[in-house]
């Protein structure tokens, strides 16, 4: 094949209707919560009793107004963690919250989060863990039709649902059962039967998981890679059988390297697919509350670096914050989070409202765009390409104009559906020039915005 062959073959692959929704949404919450919350576990066992879920002054609309503060744009709860307990009343097993104190027995903690997110214009997701502790069938055939009873339970009762978040978690040895053999195609099929606009994150096809829970992004996080075996991606990461981990390294490309979709990764397959990363992670340490945990708050500061680096990495931002036991955020989570949407709020009203882009220069694989505004002091642009053209941009500089010179003020590798790129320091000037410098046949640009000095500058 030619190269402008290999070129567009690797432009050919763009992003589905149900991926395109998520990448508009860009940052979203996880809300850790179950029996864990009062026993002060990460992982259940599945022997905890019902009666232990006893919040005494919960309030879900505190939760959803404390993430819609923060400008997150949806929200995924955790409606059966690993422990087997579910936060519905569902028919499939007496570990439910119909059996624990909470409302008498009539509550039910997803109807509340879903009626909620859609009070405030926020989506509504569901984790739903594979792995289950306490269910007698794990182990066995059976459990996949006692999952997918479950599954079409949270996707038909509980109105328009965003995301299905599959946890890889699978160390059955721990409680002497088999490894279960998960039938992800009929889950993966289900849930877009039951939910046309559902996007699937995890051991799914849909999201990838980014390989760390640290809020970090690679330097270049490409969406066109090669064709993973996705239902392996986090799984055997978490199996505790070293043989499984060797298998899944050789099944499919690592999740955890840091090259994942330049040419030189590429050439060396033959299928690839579209399949975004999303940054996991907790505003404390761990993803359930502790109250110990409350003096590991993430910094303001720490905080928005992740954002800057996900967010404005070409990557989607999953950010947790749990609940306590009395079923409220803790305060200190609420005003970190009123803190985080004000920096944002602030920025965007910093945003140049009156720009001029011009295509000055279209060289082979290199393109030039002029960007005039009135003079002021700038100290980032937003960039974006239009995916459904696929990823194309490979690098890419942005030169400021003073006193007649071009200086450069940034060098980039990929844009994506979200490129920020924070420079160094503030320049006052009326023009910019972006130059695509390397690039998968020609750019298609959606958005290119730029700001006003005096937002976050966390980078």
């Amino acid at each position: 094949m030619t190269e402008q062959e290999i070129l567009e073959k690797y432009v050919s692959i763009v992003p589905n209707r149900r991926q395109l929704i998520v990448q508009d949404m860009k940052f979203y919450a996880f809300i850790h919560y179950t029996v864990n919350t009062f026993t002060g576990k990460e992982w259940g066992t599945g022997k905890e009793s019902p009666r232990i879920f006893n919040p005494k002054c919960q309030d879900v609309e505190q939760w959803i107004k404390a993430i819609k503060s923060c400008g997150m744009k949806g929200v995924i709860l955790t409606c059966k963690h690993h422990d087997g307990f579910c936060l519905w009343p569902t028919k499939t097993t007496e570990h439910n919250i119909s059996n624990s104190p909470y409302k008498d027995g009539k509550g039910d903690i997803v109807r509340e989060v879903s009626e909620c997110c859609k009070k405030y214009g926020l989506k509504f997701g569901v984790y739903l863990s594979p792995w289950d502790r306490n269910a007698e069938c794990y182990g066995t055939p059976e459990y996949n039709d006692f999952y997918i009873a479950q599954l079409t339970e949270l996707l038909t009762n509980y109105g328009d649902i965003f995301m299905l978040w599959l946890d890889g978690a699978c160390a059955a040895s721990k409680d002497g059962k088999p490894r279960q053999k998960y039938d992800f195609e009929r889950i993966w099929r289900t849930a877009v039967e039951l939910q046309p606009d559902i996007c699937m994150s995890g051991c799914a096809p849909d999201i990838r998981w980014v390989g760390n829970e640290r809020g970090k992004c690679r330097e270049s996080e490409w969406n066109v890679v090669p064709k993973f075996e996705y239902e392996y991606q986090n799984l055997a990461v978490n199996c505790q059988d070293i043989d499984d981990v060797k298998k899944f390294q050789k099944r499919c490309e690592d999740v955890m390297v840091q090259d994942l979709g330049s040419r030189q990764v590429l050439e060396k397959y033959d299928e690839y697919m579209w399949y975004p990363a999303e940054v996991d992670v907790s505003i404390r340490t761990f993803w359930f509350y502790h109250k110990l945990d409350t003096l590991a708050v993430k910094s303001l500061n720490h905080l928005m670096g992740i954002y800057y680096n996900s967010v404005g990495g070409n990557g989607l931002l999953l950010l947790n914050i749990p609940p306590n036991k009395n079923g409220l955020f803790h305060k200190k989570d609420v005003a970190r989070l009123a803190e985080m949407g004000k920096w944002l709020e602030k920025e965007s009203t910093l945003k140049l409202d009156n720009i001029n882009v011009s295509n000055v220069a279209i060289n082979v694989n290199k393109y030039v765009f002029e960007i005039t505004f009135d003079k002021c002091s700038i100290d980032r642009v937003r960039l974006e390409e239009d995916t459904i053209k696929s990823q194309r941009v490979e690098e890419f500089s942005i030169y400021a104009v003073i006193d007649d010179k071009k200086v450069q003020v940034y060098k980039g590798t990929i844009i994506g559906f979200g490129k920020i790129a924070i420079f160094d320091k503030p320049i006052t000037t009326d023009k910019l020039i972006l130059s695509i410098d390397k690039c998968r046949l020609e750019p298609y640009m959606r958005y290119i915005e730029v700001y006003k000095t005096g937002a976050f500058r966390c980078k």
